[in-house]
C-alpha cells in the first residue's frame, strides 16, 4: 500500500493518542508475518555477514557504514529467487525485520575498533573474548530498554524522520509494489556484480590465496600476486637506475606512507560517503603528510625510529609519524570540530530535555491504544536499573572502573541517549564519539591515575546512546510500514547477538589477538596496528585518553612537546572556525574540520581511493542525474548505493579470507 503520513498540521495539533488511533486503523498491518523464524534465521545470517565487513571497514577508516539498504535488497532478491523456485515470498514485514536484524548486528563492531581497542592498547592487556562479548550485549540490551520509552515520544508524538530509516521504509514500499519489484530486482543484480568484481579482484591480490592455490593446490615452488600498491611499476624503474627515487624532505615518500593502493572497499565507501566530506579527507591527508610533516621532519621535531636521513637509510613509517607528532593536531581538530558542532544546536538538549519534563495526555489517564503491541514500559521502568547495574558490576570487576564512578555514569548515559536520539531523529547523524569525549574529560579529570576510568565510562555511555538511536532508526521504517514495534525489539536483540557473536571472534582472529604474548616484547597495539588497518577510531580515543590523563595526573611536559602544542592551538582555533563558518552557511562552506583531521589518522591509500570513489559518482551523478530515462542514470544514480555495498561486501570479506587462509593455513 500507498505510505500514509500524517500533515503538520496534525503532527502539531492532535493528541499523542489520537495519532496512535490514527495509525492503528490506516497503517497498522495486523496479524502480517513479521518476526517468523525465516526471517529471524535471515536477519541472523545477513548480521553476521555484514558485520564482518563493518569490522573490516571500520578498522580501515574509523567509520561505521549503515547497512540497512544493503540488507533490505539481499533479503528482496534472495526470497524473491526463492519464490520462482516455489517458496513463499518474504512479506514487507518480514524483511523489515530483517533489516532491523542485521543493522543492530552491523552497529556491533562500533566499540571493538574504538574505545574496546584503545583500552586494550592503553593497558597493553588483551581482553578475554568472553567478557567482550557479554559486557557489549549487556551495554546494547540496556540501550534497548534506554529506546523504548523515547520510541512514543520521537516516533509516535512528534513523527520526527530519522532520515536513514524513513529511507529503508520508502525503498521497502517501493520494493513490494508490483511496479518497482523489476527495479529492485535490478539493484540487487548490481550489488552482486560489484561484490563479484570487487571479490575477484581482491583474490588475484590477495597474497595468501594465491600462495594456497598456486603452492598448495598445484605444487609451484612460487606464488604470484596482482601488486596492491600502483606506484611498483615505478619504483622497479628507480631499483634498475632507470627514474629517480622521488623524495620529500629527503625521505623516500614510502617512508611517508605516501604509496597509492587499488582497494574497492575504500572506493565504494568513498562513493557512499560523498564528494565534500572526501575532499575534506583528501585535504587532510596531503596537508600532513605532503605538507607539515616533512617541514616537520627538515626541523628534526620528527626524528627517524631508525637509520639516517643523510645517509639515505631513515625508517618512519605512518604509525611512527602519527604517533610521535601528528596524531595529537588530527585529534584536536576532530574533537573541536564534534564538540563545537554538538554545542552550536541547544536546541537538541532543549528538545531532548523535554521527554524528563513534559507530560502527555496519555501520561494522565489518558487511553494507551496501542499497548498490547508496544514494547510494556514497566520492562524499561525495571530492567534498566537491573542490567544498568549488571554493567556497572562488569566495569568494576573487569576493568577497574570504581563502583562509584560506574553509578555516576548511569544517569549520563541517559543523558546523553537523549541527546543522541535527538540529533539521529532530526539529521540521521548519531554523534556518539563526539558524546564520548563528554565521559572522558568528566571522569578522566576525577580518576586520571589510569585509563580505565574515561575509557570504559565512555564506551558505556557511547554504546548504550547509540544503540537506543540506531533502535529508533530501525523502528521509523516500521512504524511507516505498519508493523509491531514490540517484534521490532525483539529482532533488535537477535541482532545485537548475532553481531557479537560474529565479529567479536573474528576480530581477534583478524588483527593477530589470538594467543598474544606479551612476553615476545611486542605490544597490542603494534599487534594490531598496520599499513592495512590504521585504526583511526580508537588512535582518537587513546590519544584523547593519554591527553586526559597527562593534563589532570599533571605529566603533560613530557608527552607533549612545544611544537605539538603549538599545532594543536593552531588545528583547534582552524577547525572551531571552519565549523562555525559551516554552521552559520547552513552547510555549504565546503570543508569539513571534522573529516581533515580524520585525513591526518586514516592511511593515505585508503583516503585517496575513497576520493576516487566519491569523485567518480559524483561525476556520474553530474553527468547522468537529470537524464532520468538512461541506462547511465539508472546504474550509476539509482544503482549508486547497491553498487558501493557490492564493492565493499566483496572486497572486505575476500580480504578478511586472505587473512584466515593466513592464520590459519600458513600461519
Amino acid at each position: 500500500m500507498a505510505l500514509q503520513q500524517l500533515t503538520d498540521e496534525q503532527i502539531r495539533t492532535w493528541t499523542r493518542e489520537q495519532k496512535d488511533r490514527w495509525w492503528l486503523e490506516r497503517v497498522f498491518r495486523g496479524d502480517m508475518p513479521q518476526l517468523t523464524l525465516r526471517s529471524a534465521l535471515t536477519g541472523f545470517g545477513l548480521g553476521m555477514l555484514l558485520s564482518a565487513t563493518n569490522l573490516y571497514v571500520g578498522a580501515k577508516t574509523g567509520w561505521t557504514l549503515g547497512v540497512g539498504l544493503t540488507s533490505v535488497i539481499l533479503a528482496f532478491a534472495t526470497y524473491r529467487l526463492l519464490s520462482q523456485l516455489g517458496a513463499r515470498d518474504m512479506t514487507i514485514l518480514e524483511n523489515n525485520c530483517v533489516q532491523s536484524i542485521a543493522t543492530a548486528a552491523g552497529y556491533m563492531t562500533m566499540p571493538l575498533t574504538s574505545g574496546l581497542a584503545a583500552y586494550m592498547w592503553a593497558t597493553n592487556s588483551v581482553l578475554p573474548v568472553w567478557q567482550i562479548v557479554c559486557f557489549t550485549i549487556v551495554l546494547s540490551i540496556l540501550g534497548v530498554l534506554v529506546a523504548f520509552p523515547m520510541k512514543r515520544r520521537f516516533i509516535n508524538d512528534e513523527q520526527h524522520p530519522f532520515p536513514e530509516g524513513r529511507a529503508c521504509g520508502v525503498v521497502l514500499d517501493a520494493l513490494y509494489e508490483k511496479a518497482e519489484a523489476a527495479s529492485g530486482m535490478f539493484k540487487a543484480r548490481a550489488l552482486a556484480l560489484a561484490a563479484a568484481f570487487a571479490a575477484g579482484l581482491s583474490f588475484v591480490s590477495g597474497e595468501n590465496f594465491m600462495r594456497l592455490v598456486q603452492q598448495k593446490w598445484l605444487g609451484f615452488s612460487s606464488s604470484w600476486h596482482l601488486p596492491h600498491n600502483l606506484d611498483g611499476w615505478y619504483y622497479s624503474l628507480v631499483e634498475r637506475g632507470l627514474a629517480p627515487l622521488p623524495k620529500l624532505a629527503g625521505v623516500d615518500l614510502r617512508q611517508l606512507a605516501l604509496s597509492p593502493t587499488l582497494d574497492l572497499a575504500m572506493i565504494g565507501a568513498g562513493g557512499l560517503m560523498g564528494i565534500r566530506t572526501a575532499v575534506s579527507l583528501l585535504v587532510g591527508a596531503v596537508l600532513n603528510f605532503v605538507i607539515v610533516v616533512p617541514i616537520m621532519i627538515s626541523l628534526g621535531e620528527i626524528e627517524p625510529r631508525a637509520g639516517s636521513i643523510a645517509e639515505g637509510t631513515a625508517l618512519f613509517g605512518r604509525a611512527h609519524i602519527l604517533n610521535t607528532w601528528a596524531l595529537w593536531w588530527g585529534i584536536t581538530m576532530m574533537v573541536v570540530a564534534a564538540m563545537v558542532a554538538l554545542f552550536a544546536r541547544p536546541d537538541v538538549f532543549v528538545d531532548a530535555f523535554r521527554t524528563l519534563t513534559r507530560r502527555r495526555s496519555a501520561d494522565r489517564g489518558g487511553s494507551d491504544v496501542l499497548g498490547h503491541i508496544e514494547l510494556p514500559l514497566w520492562v524499561s521502568w525495571i530492567g534498566v536499573p537491573i542490567i544498568g547495574a549488571f554493567g556497572v558490576w562488569m566495569a568494576h570487576e573487569w576493568f577497574g572502573v570504581h563502583w562509584l564512578l560506574g553509578a555516576l555514569s548511569l544517569p549520563l548515559i541517559l543523558v546523553l541517549a537523549l541527546i543522541a536520539a535527538s540529533s539521529t531523529a532530526l539529521t540521521g547523524i548519531t554523534p556518539s564519539g563526539s558524546l564520548s569525549k563528554i565521559p572522558q574529560f568528566a571522569f578522566g579529570a576525577i580518576d586520571p591515575r589510569t585509563p580505565a576510568p574515561n575509557l570504559m565510562t565512555a564506551v558505556m555511555c557511547s554504546e548504550v546512546a547509540s544503540n537506543s538511536s540506531n533502535l529508533l532508526m530501525d523502528i521509523k521504517p516500521g512504524y511507516m510500514l505498519g508493523a509491531k514495534p514490540r517484534q521490532q525489539a525483539v529482532g533488535h536483540v537477535i541482532g545485537i547477538f548475532a553481531g557479537a557473536i560474529a565479529a567479536t571472534p573474528l576480530f581477534f582472529v583478524l588483527f593477530g589477538l589470538t594467543g598474544w604474548d606479551a612476553g615476545t616484547g611486542k605490544s597490542v597495539m603494534d599487534t594490531m596496528v598496520s599499513e592495512k588497518f590504521a585504526f583511526p577510531a580508537a588512535l582518537q580515543w587513546k590519544g584523547v585518553s593519554d591527553l586526559v590523563t597527562a593534563v589532570f595526573g599533571g605529566d603533560s611536559g613530557g608527552l607533549l612537546s612545544r611544537s605539538i602544542v603549538w599545532s594543536m592551538a593552531i588545528a583547534g582555533f582552524s577547525a572551531l572556525v571552519m565549523e562555525v563558518l559551516r554552521i552559520r552557511t547552513h552547510n555549504r562552506f565546503p570543508l569539513s574540520p571534522l573529516a581533515i583531521g580524520l585525513g591526518v589518522v586514516v592511511p593515505p591509500d585508503s583516503t585517496l581511493m575513497m576520493f576516487v570513489g566519491a569523485a567518480f559518482f559524483w561525476l556520474m551523478s553530474r553527468r547522468y542525474g537529470a537524464r532520468r530515462d538512461t541506462s547511465g542514470y539508472r546504474v550509476w544514480v539509482d544503482s549508486q548505493e547497491p553498487i558501493c555495498a557490492g564493492l565493499i561486501a566483496g572486497a572486505a570479506l575476500v580480504g578478511i579470507g586472505d587473512i584466515l587462509v593466513k592464520v590459519f593455513v600458513f600461519g
